[in-house]
């Protein structure tokens, strides 16, 4: 809870210095398309900076340019101070693109290159003389260029200067920064460090799979570098009632912290958040097994199709499925279900959250 900045209020202050100082300690913030309320990397960002606005994060990524986004387990906004850690990956790219993006030639790369030198940033709405092609997959688009700028997009030769919902501007990468050379990259050693201490940061207590999530392949060289710090005793073994043969660490700075007081304080948390995605370690410390049902037939929902955790101080209570009507004006309760008992002032606290949340869904000038 301290590690993930849900135990105070305005931890990070407000205004845009807020979500940027919340992006850096998190280290990224997930972007999702569903947006049966707010999109999550709002969502996100608002559950730790009560005076959120969505324009803060549109200043950040495009007048300040110091967040700017990639794929971390999923695609994110990831402080620009960062960049070179995302180097290798896009040189990866651009040796070995994937079977997705194979039909892309270099030719394709080459004219939207130059497309874009010429026309400056461009959406994929921006492009109308495409011959159409059929979908081959219900995410794909009947545009040729979308699949060439999103292979240019993970190659690093473009960034996303621009974001409206889900339509993305594309831009050439060092015109958008200003730069005259892309950052160096980071070296092997130096991101099995970065995943380490971004974990740390925002975990508290680690375990090879909270700080390699989704990324198997790191785990061995992440596991080096844990029993070095240990052995400089940087790092203290962490055994965790409940999981005693699955390894954890934490710095010794970390167990020194004091357990915070009950004080009714209450979070509606994304599905995405970075308390909730990673569900083996969500059950291990709360005792909740989350279930993500959008794609859970009507029948077999057990929470509801977007269900959203309940966070009361730091049990989680209830699970609840919102839908915003926009058109209505209001925000729509479709199923609740109470984990545990929170007390008369505990359901207090949750209805005056749930009255500041609707106001947050509804208010498109925030």
């Amino acid at each position: 809870m301290r590690a993930q900045r849900l135990d105070s209020f305005e931890p990070f202050g407000r205004g845009p210095e807020a979500a940027q100082a919340a992006i850096a300690h998190l280290g990224y913030v997930q972007i999702d398309t569903i947006n049966v309320i707010e999109r999550c990397h709002h969502h996100i960002l608002y559950s730790r900076i009560p005076a959120y606005r969505r324009s803060d994060l549109t200043h950040l990524q495009s007048a300040e340019k110091s967040i700017f986004e990639y794929w971390t387990h999923a695609l994110s906004y990831v402080p620009t101070a960062d960049f070179a850690y995302f180097v290798p990956a896009m040189k990866r790219y651009r040796d070995n693109p994937s079977a997705w993006f194979g039909s892309v030639t270099k030719t394709e790369i080459s004219a939207m290159t130059k497309r874009l030198k010429t026309e400056g940033a461009l959406s994929i709405r921006d492009i109308d003389d495409d011959e159409l092609v059929d979908k081959n997959h219900p995410w794909a688009s009947r545009k040729p260029s979308k699949r060439v700028l999103q292979l240019m997009f993970y190659q690093g030769l473009v960034t996303i200067s621009a974001r409206e919902g889900m339509l993305k501007t594309y831009e050439l990468t060092g015109r958008h920064f200003g730069w005259d050379t892309s950052p160096k990259a980071a070296t092997e050693r130096q991101i099995t460090a970065y995943l380490l201490d971004r974990a740390l940061r925002s975990q508290g207590l680690v375990s090879l799979d909270s700080i390699c999530h989704l990324n198997a392949p790191a785990k061995g060289a992440v596991l080096e570098l844990i029993e070095s710090r240990v052995r400089r005793r940087l790092l203290v073994p962490v055994t965790i009632e409940g999981a005693e043969k699955t390894p954890h660490w934490a710095e010794p700075v970390t167990l020194d912290w004091t357990e915070a007081q009950a004080s009714n304080r209450v979070h509606i948390l994304s599905p995405f958040d970075p308390l909730i995605i990673q569900r083996k370690r969500l059950k291990l410390m709360f005792g909740y097994d989350h279930v993500f049902e959008a794609y859970v037939p009507a029948a077999k929902r057990r929470f509801g199709y977007f269900a959203l955790p309940v966070l009361v101080d730091d049990r989680i209570a209830a699970v609840v499925d919102l839908k915003t009507d926009r058109a209505a004006g209001k925000l729509l309760e479709q199923k609740w279900t109470w984990l545990e008992d929170p007390g008369l002032e505990g359901k207090t606290a949750i209805e005056a959250e749930l009255a500041r949340f609707e106001r947050f869904q509804l208010d498109r000038s925030a």
